[in-house]
């Protein structure tokens, strides 16, 4: 046997073990006291564009159960809810909101979120110029009534 096969077999049997390794699912519930209070129209948009990766809930594709594809996306899932969760956002200080929901603003602007690796995939999840303004507006009215509620009881 020449030293290419041999490497190959290895290659081959290493790749069919890794498929044992598998990471924990991100399914957790769906809503909790915690959750964001959105509208439905907001809700829809986030359900599509941002939940699978900043919430406790994924909805999984199939490819994710082939290793190390579902590695890599557990990876993002992971940093996208240590970055925003908006399953436990209702948890976070007031200047932690306020600075996430002007992070949300800042993110679609530019372009950055959703990642175009997920849009490309998700095509829903792609953002058209009618639901950026309506995430802009939201966050607007989110941060101004925080601040409000916040001067209001102190």
């Amino acid at each position: 046997m020449t030293k290419n096969k041999k490497f190959l077999y290895v290659v081959f049997a290493i790749l069919i073990v890794i498929q044992f390794i598998r990471p924990e699912r991100n399914l957790g519930k769906v809503e909790t006291e915690n959750t964001i209070f959105v509208n439905a129209e907001v809700g829809t948009i986030l359900q599509n564009s941002c939940f699978d990766c900043h919430s406790n809930f994924t909805n999984y594709p199939w490819y994710t159960n082939i290793q190390p594809i579902g590695w890599w996306l557990n990876y993002h899932v992971d940093e996208g809810k240590e970055e925003l969760n908006f399953s436990e956002f209702e948890s976070y200080s007031l200047k932690r909101k306020l600075h996430k929901l002007e992070e949300i603003k800042e993110m679609v602007e530019e372009g950055e979120m959703p990642l175009t690796s997920y849009s490309i995939i998700h095509g829903d999840a792609t953002l058209n110029g009618e639901q950026k303004e309506t995430l802009y507006k939201w966050v607007t009215q989110t941060r101004n009534y925080l601040r409000d509620t916040t001067l209001l009881y102190k």
